[in-house]
């Protein structure tokens, strides 16, 4: 027997795939929502054998709560690096850091490196082979040990606790 799981193996991109067709041909007519549809389907059963385990949401309300800490975190670091280019008499002082991983799949680690790109002021540079080291560029550091208690803090640990990884 064929459950739904084998023809659905992602509800959500599926769904997703269907809106993002749907606003790209700005049109609901049948045939544009019935081609939509089989994308949507269709893009994830092909694709499904090159997907990683993505470990599971364990807990949604803290990574809610994590995305808004990140979008907030995203403004300030905005505005933090506006003041450093306004003001030509401040020298900035570049640095990389190593930062020591202690998250263990993927995913949650792939995560935590984009939201450390995405917040003006670091770039992800690289994660070691061995996946227990990422190399993080700072624009302008003034405590080593601090940054790295910040980031495991604020985006690591929560990380953490929604994968419970």
């Amino acid at each position: 027997m064929i459950t739904p799981r084998a023809w659905l193996p992602t509800p959500l991109l599926s769904l997703l795939l269907l809106i993002v067709w749907l606003l790209l041909v700005r049109s609901m007519a049948f045939g544009h929502v019935l081609l939509g549809a089989v994308l949507g389907i269709a893009i994830p059963l092909v694709t499904r054998r090159f997907w990683d385990d993505q470990p599971m949401v364990r807990k949604p309300w803290l990574l809610l709560r994590f995305v808004l800490r990140v979008l907030i975190d995203i403004i300030i670091a905005n505005l933090q690096v506006s003041w450093i280019i306004i003001n030509p008499w401040r020298r900035t002082r570049p640095a990389f850091i190593e930062y020591p991983l202690t998250l263990e799949h993927s995913f949650p680690i792939t995560l935590l490196a984009n939201t450390i790109s995405l917040t003006p002021g670091t770039v992800s540079a690289n994660l070691r082979m061995d996946g227990r080291t990422l190399l993080i560029h700072v624009l302008d550091m003034d405590d080593e040990n601090a940054l790295i208690e910040e980031i495991r803090e604020r985006y690591e640990q929560p990380l953490k606790e929604i994968y419970e990884c």
